[in-house]
């Protein structure tokens, strides 16, 4: 599918054009969603530069993404949607810049472009360039960045309570699993903004290194340097938030742990109180012919009394030195 959008007093006007249909010439901002090859080659003919396909774009290696077309610059970056999909190929742009006009490639739907189709709809500050939609969405991404990170670290707020508050006063084992099932999850999204925040700081650089080639004026260009110090400060982020996952995941274990010593101890204690008892038994269940107590009317109620009086005595030690 081909969404362009042309110029128009309100700001760009959006046209979704219909297999066959030309393409406008005065197209500022031309978002392929999903093309096929015959969409692919009609939005080459008026870029006047080569769109990599779908292939090329998941195929060619993280330092080769960005690259100098006659008349065009080539950039694909990750966006924070790689912190929720799962699919790599769903969550990379491909950003075609040229002096005049904006291309960009995508085929999963990212919430900083839908953002950014609405916005230069209706604002007439934007400048009717390629350039000028550009940086209207890295702005959008960099809030997206801050946005993801922020709620990562208020789901490690809400978890570190979880695990801290309620202490040991009960078997947890089940919430313990899920609490580590949890960090989990928040680290695999710290890691997925880690990628993003490295493949906008690197195309950031680039885009800077060619502001000439793409007519970028002063603005812009201290726009990159700007954009690339907000990827910086999320990433600086990430890795301190990453490195309270790793002590949080730590005194999970080391709570399951002993919340596991804890029921060991319990069966130890146990069995060192019944120990008395048990020896008492053996005594008595031996085959002496001159065993005093055996011939006493009251030698079975004497021996379960030392039985339990000796419980008792162990369960007040235990007791005592705060052992149970």
């Amino acid at each position: 599918m081909i969404i362009a959008y042309c110029p128009s007093t309100s700001g760009l006007t959006r046209i979704e054009l219909a297999p066959g249909d030309q393409l406008p010439t005065t197209s500022v901002w031309i978002d392929l969603v999903r093309p096929t090859l015959e969409e692919q080659k009609t939005a080459e003919k008026l870029m006047g530069a080569a769109i990599p396909t779908r292939e090329e774009i998941t195929s060619i290696e993280t330092s080769a993404r960005l690259y100098d077309e006659p008349g065009a610059i080539v950039m694909t970056a990750i966006l924070p949607m790689a912190a929720k999909a799962l699919d790599p190929e769903l969550s990379s742009v491909t950003f075609v810049l040229s002096s005049k006009r904006l291309v960009t490639v995508r085929y999963g739907e990212p919430k900083s472009v839908a953002i950014c189709a609405r916005k230069v709809q209706t604002d007439t500050t934007i400048a009717h360039t390629g350039s000028a939609v550009l940086f209207t969405m890295l702005d959008i991404i960099v809030d997206r960045c801050a946005d993801v990170m922020e709620e990562a670290s208020s789901l490690y707020d809400t978890l570190s309570l979880q695990v801290f508050e309620e202490g040991l006063t009960s078997r947890k084992t089940k919430s313990y699993q899920s609490a580590i099932k949890e960090q989990g999850r928040i680290g695999l999204q710290i890691a997925k903004m880690h990628d993003v925040c490295a493949s906008f700081s690197r195309m950031m650089l680039f885009l800077a290194s060619h502001a000439q080639k793409v007519s970028l004026n002063e603005e812009q260009i201290e726009q990159c340097r700007l954009a690339g110090r907000d990827i910086h400060s999320i990433k600086e982020h990430g890795d301190a938030l990453d490195n309270k996952l790793s002590f949080l995941l730590d005194a999970t274990i080391g709570l399951v742990t002993l919340e596991q010593n804890q029921i060991i101890k319990i069966f130890s204690v146990l069995g060192v109180i019944f120990l008395p008892p048990t020896l008492i038994a053996s005594i008595y269940g031996m085959n002496f012919i001159n065993m005093p107590e055996l011939k006493w009317d009251f030698g079975f109620f004497f021996s379960l009394a030392l039985m339990f009086g000796s419980v008792a005595v162990t369960f007040l030690f235990f007791r005592m030195k705060k052992l149970l």
